[in-house]
């Protein structure tokens, strides 16, 4: 799901060099569980998986911010989280990169009461507009970050700890040359499964035909993944993917959707 109706998720994407000396790309190195991967120390430009577009924030999402971050916010700190004293309990831990606007997040949050549900997106206004949600639904089995994706899962997030990770709609980057900049690629599936816990699940979605091509390929490709029995067949939305605005959009302009479910073996 996009970030807006117009735009997808930022946290799934790259787009080039920017000002500040960020790399746009997914080719990232792992290095040791919870370390950062950087190029030489002479460029010192980190490598993450999104260059920042951000929005205008409305005045009611900015009073989001203000009266519900300490309720649903994570401070990336850069070290372990015991997300068991996070949520006040120890439950399945279910990760989403790139919530976009935080529908499907906030509809989870609901139909899975018994799961724990972790959000990461770098859209501001996005992330205000699901933090009033979420206080209107007065849930509690979910948090948010306001930061890059692979930073969480290298330095935050420990080996074996998620139960399922799902990456919906991510930025499908159609020309051939920048292809390099899709989320999905090799090193990440890999720094994903080291994440995943053996028997969990990798759920990704996409309406871009080659894209889920690209995704089947990589995924094919690496060991510690393997197509979900029950979805082998089929790549139809599961019932716990609702159908959001921003996929209804791509529908009404011919795009196809392909759900894509794979085991951590």
């Amino acid at each position: 799901m996009g970030a807006s109706d117009e735009m997808r998720c930022p946290t799934s994407v790259g787009r080039g060099p920017t000002g500040d000396g960020t790399i746009a790309t997914h080719g990232v190195g792992l290095g040791p569980p919870f370390a950062v991967t950087t190029e030489s120390a002479a460029h010192e430009r980190r490598i993450r998986s999104f260059v920042l577009r951000q929005g205008r924030t409305t005045p009611a999402q900015q009073r989001a911010f203000d009266a519900h971050w300490s309720r649903y916010g994570l401070d990336f700190a850069g070290t372990p989280r015991d997300f068991a004293a996070a949520f006040g309990r120890s439950a399945p831990l279910v990760l989403e990169i790139g919530f976009g606007n935080g529908e499907q997040l906030a509809h989870a949050t609901l139909a899975e009461p018994d799961r724990d549900f972790i959000g990461i997106e770098v859209h501001r206004p996005g992330v205000g507009r699901l933090l009033n949600t979420l206080a209107a639904q007065d849930v509690d089995n979910v948090r948010i970050y306001h930061h890059d994706a692979v930073e969480v899962l290298q330095r935050e997030i420990a080996p074996g700890s998620l139960a399922e990770v799902r990456i919906y709609f991510p930025d499908p980057w159609p020309k051939k040359r920048h292809q390099k900049r899709r989320l999905i690629q090799p090193d990440f599936v890999v720094l994903v499964a080291s994440r995943v816990m053996r028997g969990g699940r990798l759920h990704l979605a996409t309406d871009w035909a080659d894209y889920a091509e690209h995704m089947q390929a990589v995924l094919e490709n690496a060991p510690d993944w393997r197509r979900h029995a029950e979805h082998a067949a089929s790549t139809s939305r599961p019932a716990w993917r609702i159908d959001t605005h921003f996929e209804r959009r791509g529908q009404k302009l011919g795009h196809g959707v392909w759900d894509l479910i794979y085991d951590r073996i």
